[in-house]
């Protein structure tokens, strides 16, 4: 057992520590009040190779694995999750051509990812159907070759800014699960239109929107694995990518904490610095022993996947422990602060704002303990 990062990937944290320092954290405020979207931003980052980082080299990407992704989500997440969440997307969006697509499939979205930035979205929430995947209603119809697809995805990261959409479609809503498929959409096809933006609360720099299929054609060479194996694809995603939503929220507790450790020694109360009175001490231990905590949980399951060891109970496990530990953090880091915590001057409010997100997508903690107590009930 070894917990240390090996050499290539202690280069790649410090150059996730790095841009997050140079070229995130200068900016993220600006970004949040504003609600634009960092493209120049993620370009940089996809230069450095930090972007569409689960593309293998036999199709011209970096290759990294999910603890390699893990290692860069937590130290750009330190800098803004809104940010990381939009570099994240591309993973999520290539996932499901990695997890079903064929050969050609595969040569031709993967490599293009490789080769040029582009920007992928994962479209499976809808707007009466996010937990309850099997109840998605976006209808696919088969005509001859090709599948017609009308209806209406909700909360899609990337969805205005996007080259391309892996998109999840029932041919029989009765049949639940058993009818879902996969395709992949380019942003052009016609008859596919983003919504309005979302605006949101936190991770604002993160571009969410509805998306609308009018009558949108995808030829079948581009529905990936068979008929009926979508649920399959989503899921197997699913259990790849959650590692990488507890690393996020490991980064924002982070960044909660170091900012509070630094508040703490400099803020005076009673002719005394903060960090002197047991009450906020106990609170820094708190979050230390939380990230601690997440940050295992996260290597761990980061590394059974790695291993091709079924993990959706650690999975579940580690993002729903990790979520939880940094909204907890981000609550005691604006306490910390007092009435400067709850102003824009300090980054704390941001943080917390941040980190409510993390415990509602990518299935709500709610599900993460549903998924949890069927693993061990169904042993």
């Amino acid at each position: 057992m070894d917990f240390a990062l090996d050499d290539e990937l202690t280069l790649l944290q410090d150059t996730s520590r790095r841009f997050a320092d140079e070229e995130i954290i200068p900016v993220a405020a600006e970004y949040d009040r504003s609600g634009e979207f960092p493209r120049s931003v993620i370009k940089k980052a996809w230069d450095l190779g930090l972007v569409s980082t689960c593309v293998p080299e036999e199709y011209g990407g970096v290759n990294l694995s999910v603890l390699g992704a893990c290692v860069v989500s937590e130290e750009i997440a330190r800098g803004c999750s809104g940010f990381a969440t939009s570099m994240m997307c591309n993973d999520l969006a290539l996932s499901p051509i990695l997890v079903g697509g064929n050969e050609a499939q595969k040569e031709e979205w993967l490599g293009l990812c490789a080769k040029e930035f582009k920007l992928g979205s994962f479209c499976l929430s809808e707007p009466g159907a996010g937990s309850d995947v099997a109840g998605l209603q976006l209808h696919a119809v088969k005509e001859g070759d090709d599948y017609i697809l009308n209806g209406t995805k909700a909360w899609i990261t990337n969805g205005g800014e996007a080259d391309f959409y892996t998109v999840f479609a029932t041919l029989d809503r009765a049949s639940r699960h058993k009818g879902i498929c996969a395709f992949v959409v380019p942003r052009d096809a016609d008859g596919l239109e983003p919504g309005k933006k979302e605006d949101k609360l936190g991770q604002r720099a993160s571009d969410t929107r509805v998306i609308h299929f009018d009558g949108v054609r995808v030829p079948s060479s581009q529905r990936l694995g068979e008929e009926g194996e979508g649920f399959r694809i989503a899921m197997q995603t699913l259990d790849r990518t959650r590692p990488s939503i507890g690393s996020v929220a490991i980064g924002i507790a982070e960044r909660a904490l170091q900012e509070c450790l630094g508040y703490a020694r400099e803020r005076q109360a009673f002719g005394a610095p903060i960090a002197e009175f047991q009450a906020v001490q106990f609170m820094l231990a708190d979050m230390a022993k939380d990230i601690e905590a997440s940050r295992l949980l996260t290597l761990q399951c980061s590394w059974m996947i790695d291993q091709g060891i079924p993990a959706s109970k650690q999975s579940s496990m580690a993002k729903c422990f990790s979520t939880d530990a940094a909204m907890k953090a981000t609550v005691d880091a604006v306490q910390i602060f007092g009435g400067n915590g709850y102003t824009r001057e300090y980054p704390v409010e941001k943080l917390m704002r941040d980190a409510k997100l993390m415990q509602i997508y990518e299935g709500t903690n709610q599900i993460q303990r549903v998924v949890i107590a069927r693993e061990l009930l169904s042993r």
